[in-house]
């Protein structure tokens, strides 16, 4: 699904030039539960952002679904991130004045999805991620937890085929995290891919396979 050939990606920092991401090769195939760790620095979250669209390499070919997205122009990166993926981040990035429900809604109404298919959507992800009594609540009247699940259910409201999470306990409490992994490891468990960057040892042990990344590479991949 996910496949990336010489990843190379640069900063420039004042005067120095940081290299974030070196010759990295990696393939990810479809309903893999992934996660990435490595000390500050080391590539992480420069990594998640380049497979996520987010961010272009400075060199290299990725290919996604077999096909090079490389060089798209930013209207079809666009489309291929509302189509493919979702993304949950440590600070839950929620528009502070809409409601959860409106959050959640938000990917559909951009996307131009039917307004009956919308709410047929957001009724059942209000259901699935235990929301529904909290559907009219703007996120500075939810707990940390419950933001991160707005998120999440966001996040699936496209349907995509893969979820990309930055530290997605990161801003919790050790409690609210676990319950926070267990959300996205039912994601995963439903036939999605889930490629995780944490810092935190015992969150990435819980990934089926394990990358360690050094100096921007990839020194360790484990499975099992």
């Amino acid at each position: 699904m996910i496949s990336l050939h010489g990843i190379e990606r640069s900063f420039l920092v004042g005067d120095e030039t940081v290299h974030a991401l070196r010759g990295v090769d990696l393939d990810i195939a479809a309903g893999e539960y992934v996660s990435i760790m490595g000390p500050s620095g080391s590539g992480k979250s420069t990594l998640l952002n380049v497979v996520g669209l987010l961010d272009r390499p400075d060199g290299g070919r990725y290919e996604l679904d077999g096909r090079d997205v490389t060089g798209l122009a930013e209207d079809d990166l666009a489309r291929v991130r509302r189509e493919k993926m979702g993304f949950v981040f440590q600070f839950f990035h929620l528009v502070s004045r809409l409601s959860a429900a409106q959050n959640i809604e938000l990917p559909m109404m951009l996307a131009g999805i039917d307004p009956l298919e919308r709410q047929r959507r957001l009724q059942q992800l209000l259901a699935d991620y235990g929301l529904e009594d909290r559907a009219r609540h703007r996120p500075d009247q939810l707990s940390g937890g419950q933001c991160q699940r707005v998120a999440i259910a966001r996040a699936m409201s496209m349907k995509p085929a893969v979820i990309l999470a930055d530290e997605p306990t990161g801003n919790l409490d050790r409690h609210t995290g676990q319950e926070v992994m267990a959300v996205l490891e039912r994601v995963h468990q439903s036939g999605g891919s889930l490629v995780l960057v944490t810092h935190d040892p015992e969150i990435g042990s819980r990934a089926k396979r394990r990358l360690r990344m050094r100096d921007g590479a990839i020194v360790g991949d484990e499975r099992g």
